[in-house]
């Protein structure tokens, strides 16, 4: 059976209102026509829907049982527009960001900061996320885009902007005298622990490539889940770190280790899907964290 998506919106308008006219208003048609159009309905379904009474249009048993299901369609509809609408400007909407703790601490706080100043009534939904997370959930359409620190593996669906430098460090607790005030060397590491994030992540495969680069084996004795756990860690005389210098406060009971060896710079980059077009209010966002790149 083949019945117009102009029936059931004609049927829906005048069950929520339970009034030929009052629907015939809000459609911006006139009686008759719905009225034809009911009829119309009611006999392609082989059944009445409405029973006709003074106090206007109240539904039958069969006009209840579809209404049930007419109603969900409509209301989802009705939600879809609304969300379209918002996002055509900056007065509401949703931004979805996958984040990497390293991004928003050395580059996106700020920006997140101004553009609440500046669209408070928008929504911020920021995932704290590795970057393999951070690129399935730009993959899977969960956030608008990710801004997140390289290594990466970008397929061609996906486009990536390097934004800033990055430049890392390791640390070591004030006990380690023999690392200190001095230049050391990547081997001076192997008597003693190390602390890294998980095997899984991108941070854990870019030091094995670093180490591996000077014939060493990266082998950490901790692993944190994430890169705001490993300084604490370090202060708390557990192993030697790396984390991003911007991480280091002058109050941080931690010393920089000076190597020898030259840690590769890494870059904060934000990647989005490649043909998705995003709302305004997240295109906005993506203006603000681009306009800080080098």
């Amino acid at each position: 059976m083949n019945i117009s998506y102009d029936y059931y919106r004609v049927f829906y308008y005048v069950a929520k209102y339970g009034s030929i006219s009052h629907a015939a208003k809000f459609l911006l048609n006139n009686q008759p026509n719905l009225t034809r159009t009911i009829k119309n309905l009611e006999s392609q379904l082989g059944c009445p829907l409405f029973s006709r009474t003074n106090r206007g249009m109240k539904l039958t048993i069969e006009g209840e049982k579809l209404y049930s299901h007419v109603r969900i369609a409509f209301e989802h509809i009705e939600a879809a527009e609304a969300e379209i609408t918002n996002s055509t400007n900056l007065a509401s909407g949703t931004v979805f960001v996958a984040a990497s703790e390293v991004a928003l601490r050395c580059l996106l706080l700020p920006v997140l900061k101004k553009y609440r100043m500046l669209y408070p009534k928008i929504k911020l939904r920021i995932s704290n996320y590795s970057t393999p997370q951070a690129m399935c959930a730009i993959n899977e359409g969960v956030a608008d885009f990710a801004v997140i620190t390289t290594p990466t593996s970008v397929s061609a669906s996906l486009v990536q902007t390097n934004i800033k430098h990055i430049h890392e460090t390791a640390i070591c607790p004030p006990d380690f005298t023999a690392l200190i005030g001095k230049k050391v060397s990547l081997a001076d590491f192997k008597n003693y622990p190390l602390i890294s994030l998980g095997s899984d992540t991108k941070s854990f495969e870019f030091y094995s490539e670093f180490f591996s680069s000077y014939g060493l084996v990266y082998r950490p004795d901790i692993e944190a889940f994430t890169a705001d756990q490993i300084l604490p860690m370090v202060e708390a005389n557990l192993g030697i770190g790396f984390v991003p210098r911007e991480f280091i406060h002058p109050s941080d009971n931690v010393r920089i280790v000076e190597l020898i060896e030259k840690i590769p710079s890494r870059s904060i980059c934000l990647i989005k899907r490649k043909y998705q077009p995003l709302s305004v209010a997240a295109k906005e966002l993506e203006r603000m964290i681009l306009s800080l790149s080098a």
